[in-house]
Parts: C-alpha cells; sequence; structure tokens
C-alpha cells in the first residue's frame, strides 16, 4: 500500500511539472508573480519528498 502511494505522489509531482512547461509553452510565465514559482516549486518538491518517504523500504533502515 506504502508503494503504490509513494508512486502516485511521484506521478502528481510529475504531472504538476508537465502542466507548468505546458502553460509557460502557451501563455508564458512572464505574466505571473515571483510568488508563484516558489508555491509551484514547493509543491513539487513537498509531493516528491512524500513519495520518495514512502517508497523507502523499512529493511533498509535496519
Amino acid at each position: 500500500m506504502r508503494k503504490e502511494l509513494g508512486k502516485w505522489f511521484l506521478d502528481i509531482a510529475k504531472y504538476m511539472i508537465t502542466a507548468v512547461l505546458l502553460i509557460s509553452l502557451f501563455n508564458g510565465v512572464n505574466e505571473w508573480a515571483w510568488y508563484m514559482y516558489g508555491l509551484v516549486v514547493l509543491a513539487v518538491l513537498v509531493t516528491l519528498l512524500t513519495g520518495l518517504t514512502l517508497l523507502k523500504d523499512k529493511k533498509e533502515d535496519k
């Protein structure tokens, strides 16, 4: 269950990066305020780290 949830979080991080790239292709991110960049980066990092933490095997820690 944890591994599936971890994979799901990694997929969400990839989708967010893809969405930002597509938005910048069509509209351009020049119109964004500076804090929007920070929010996107923070959201991607949180989902990426959550996914990697859930994928980490407990047996490796011992």
